[in-house]
């Protein structure tokens, strides 16, 4: 297996390892060494299955259940494990301009970390390319380590023990979207996360941002909000992004406590953009884990 470091240096290129045959203890003990080095881990030419990538994801770690989503029984995909994050329906066909399910899913072109409003969030989300567009839709992710250590240290020490509450609902306002079940809003309730994390293997601190946010505790709402906005805006600066370019059977791995992440557009109506993502569950709510 040979790690690669390739544009910032929270990403790096993994060769010389088949994702379809099984994991041995050493390489996942060297996969998430890498993890904690690069945070962002590119894996090109992986030609896999839904099982394939499935078992995957689970030689690193228990997998998320239940996938976020509205119109949930509306599903394509055969595991109820693996997330649909492309603009098919369950037929396979293009979503139409005005399905509920695309609306939705506009959210993902905001900075985010998945299942941050999940009372456990997630680790490791591992996304891989089935068909990607002629143009548009890569991926970009922005390093919360560097994010931290960029801030002054006035600042750090404001941050250092805020608790921030996230949710679905939250960031899909952002975009004008409210339509909401009785249902969903109960399962969207919001968590609270810490707003800065220690990362355990790492042990390096981190910003902990998300479109999910929607209120920090004992601060009134547009003073949070207000925060959030200048955090993400010096957190998703040039110097710590990373753009990734698609291509097929790409799989992308990446640490969700230490990055966001965002989707760019393209022309989603016209083109396909199958990509399934498996996602791995955190070991503690955040306000559990070590500080």
């Amino acid at each position: 297996m040979q790690v690669t470091p390739i544009g910032r240096d929270f990403v790096a290129e993994v060769a010389d390892l088949d994702l379809r045959r099984p994991l041995t203890a050493e390489q996942v003990a060297a996969l998430d060494a890498a993890v904690d080095r690069f945070a962002v881990l590119v894996f090109r030419d992986q030609d896999l299955d839904d099982d394939q990538q499935m078992a995957f994801g689970a030689a690193l770690g228990p997998l998320e259940q239940e996938p976020a989503t509205v119109d949930a029984e509306k599903r394509r995909l055969r595991h109820a494990q693996m997330n649909d994050i492309s603009n098919l329906d369950e037929q396979g066909r293009l979503l139409a301009a005005d399905d509920r399910r695309r609306m939705f899913n506009l959210g993902n072109r905001l900075w985010h970390s998945d299942s941050s409003f999940k009372r456990v969030p997630a680790k490791y989300s591992m996304l891989h390319a089935r068909s990607v567009p002629p143009a548009g839709g890569n991926t970009e992710f922005a390093d919360m380590r560097a994010a931290w250590d960029a801030l002054p240290a006035e600042e750090q020490a404001t941050l250092r023990e805020m608790v921030a509450e996230h949710s679905l609902i939250f960031s899909r306002a952002m975009l004008g979207f409210g339509e909401f079940t009785p249902e969903e809003r109960l399962k969207f309730a919001p968590v609270p996360q810490r707003l800065v994390r220690r990362h355990p293997g790492s042990g390096r601190l981190s910003l902990y941002l998300s479109s999910h946010i929607g209120r920090i505790r004992g601060l009134p709402v547009p003073e949070a909000l207000a925060l959030v906005r200048d955090l993400t805006e010096h957190a998703t600066q040039r110097p710590f992004v990373h753009a990734h370019h698609w291509r097929p059977h790409d799989l992308v791995l990446w640490d969700n406590r230490c990055t966001m992440h965002r989707a760019r557009p393209f022309e989603d109506t016209r083109y396909p953009r199958d990509m399934r993502r498996v996602t791995l569950m955190d070991s503690a709510p955040t306000l559990e884990q070590a500080a």
